[in-house]
């Protein structure tokens, strides 16, 4: 009696405990299986567009050009989605968002994937609930001033107005290093980005801080884009990353491996010009990529051609980076650490296995 008292005893537990992780693997269904919660994905796929958030005032980046066409890379990135999941890169509505109003547009489903030159930082990716793709831009937060003004150094805006754009880190992170170096200031800061850069120009900011890309973007905006300069220093990291909302992994991983194909389709030499001359290459790596072999594609629930779709449609990221920020461009912006990683930079892809 004792020793099946002590089996009882000894087994209960652990039947209750196999028990209660059973009831917290999923919702079982009717006919015995585990009910999958409707992704994101699905919303895109049955509505047959995406709807995309950007900037659209940034060039370079995101801008509606003189046809009425948005163009820049974050739009790029956006299409490539579209091409991703639709094999048309034209399969995507742009809605307008500032720095106020982009993270509330994502977490009310407003929009299915924000592509506006957001920093990538621990707050934004728990507490505001974003879950981030890939960097395509890296980046850091400069100063703009006038080239006649005489400042130089962050030390010579002592107890000047530098204009701002509130909602965004440049704000914090101009306080934390002015307040590192004991240097006084006065902030002008602005809900509207374009407020904060007309306010600059008419001389009642001595600088504006920004991202060093958004700042060489506004620069050829400005009047006599020459006589303004962007000093040397560098205020912090700014990663820059397409977001999705949290606890959607599908649709986080169409979107994350749609930027992975732009920077892998780089990295094997593949591009919008040369794509068909790889239709009948022996290398794996290649075809896994195409999906002549796998089924990658339909683990994302794409087809296997998607990284094909978006070459074709969009180009590799080094293709999309000339197009709007390398030579030939207002910007002629060097790669730097936008480069691949085998050529000096910080791009990187897993690989496709």
């Amino acid at each position: 009696m004792r020793k099946w008292g002590f089996l009882i005893l000894f087994t209960l537990p652990l039947l209750l405990s196999l028990a209660g992780c059973s009831g917290q693997s999923g919702q079982t269904s009717a006919t015995g299986g585990t009910a999958q919660a409707k992704s994101r994905l699905d919303t895109v796929k049955s509505r047959g567009t995406l709807i995309c958030g950007v900037s659209g005032e940034l060039p370079g980046f995101s801008f509606v050009d003189k046809d009425g066409k948005y163009k820049g890379l974050d739009v790029e990135v956006c299409r490539a989605i579209a091409s991703a999941i639709f094999d048309n890169p034209d399969a995507v509505e742009f809605r307008n968002l500032n720095a106020k109003e982009r993270f509330t547009a994502l977490q009310t489903g407003e929009i299915d994937v924000l592509s506006r030159n957001t920093s990538w930082t621990i707050s934004r990716d728990t507490s505001v609930g974003l879950e981030f793709a890939p960097v395509v831009f890296y980046d850091g937060q400069g100063i703009m001033v006038k080239k006649d003004s005489n400042i130089k150094t962050l030390a010579d805006l002592k107890d000047k107005a530098i204009c701002t754009q509130t909602g965004t880190t440049n704000e914090q992170n101009l306080a934390d290093q002015m307040r590192k170096r004991g240097i006084t200031y006065k902030p002008v800061v602005f809900e509207d980005i374009n407020t904060a850069y007309a306010t600059y120009a008419e001389g009642r900011c001595q600088a504006v801080t920004s991202d060093r890309s958004q700042l060489l973007s506004r620069k050829t905006t400005l009047p006599q884009p020459q006589n303004h300069v962007i000093l040397n220093d560098v205020l912090s990291k700014e990663p820059l990353a397409p977001a999705v909302t949290n606890g959607d992994s599908r649709w986080h991983d169409v979107v994350k491996w749609s930027i992975y194909a732009l920077i892998n389709a780089e990295e094997l030499g593949i591009n919008s010009k040369n794509l068909a001359s790889f239709e009948n290459s022996n290398d794996p790596d290649i075809k896994r990529f195409l999906g002549k072999e796998g089924n990658l594609g339909e683990g994302l629930g794409l087809t296997n051609d998607f990284a094909i779709r978006i070459v074709r449609h969009v180009g590799n990221y080094g293709e999309v980076y000339n197009r709007y920020l390398g030579p030939g461009t207002p910007f002629n912006l060097p790669r730097g650490q936008n480069n691949l990683w085998n050529k000096g930079g910080l791009l990187y892809s897993p690989p496709f296995r």
